[in-house]
């Protein structure tokens, strides 16, 4: 996968995750209609400055737009977001309580 394909991918996925259609979102970030659209059929590309628009609007770094563990679900990147806050013995109980969720099953 190139990297033009690897980001209209990576895009469609933060937004559809958000439930956002590609229309809106396009319009939210002052652009026309069919820009999110064309940016994930790869046939344009933002500008530095678009691009961190696009952040803001999906409420990530940069960093996160390209981190590989942003792939997860929803679900898993907010938890992590939570986790990034706690303390050693805090991380070490939710870790804990995580293992005995998996024996269960």
């Amino acid at each position: 996968m190139n990297t033009k394909e690897s980001f209209s991918t990576r895009l469609a996925q933060l937004r559809t995750d958000e439930e956002i259609s590609a229309r809106e979102m396009s319009l939210d970030l002052g652009q026309n209609p069919s820009y999110i659209n064309r940016i994930e059929n790869q046939k344009a590309y933002p500008s530095m400055q678009v691009f961190f628009y696009i952040c803001d609007y999906l409420k990530i770094t940069p960093g996160d737009f390209f981190n590989q563990h942003m792939s997860y679900p929803k679900e898993i990147n907010e938890l992590i977001k939570i986790l990034q806050n706690l303390n050693s013995e805090q991380l070490k109980l939710i870790k804990q309580i995580a293992e005995q969720f998996c024996k269960k099953k």
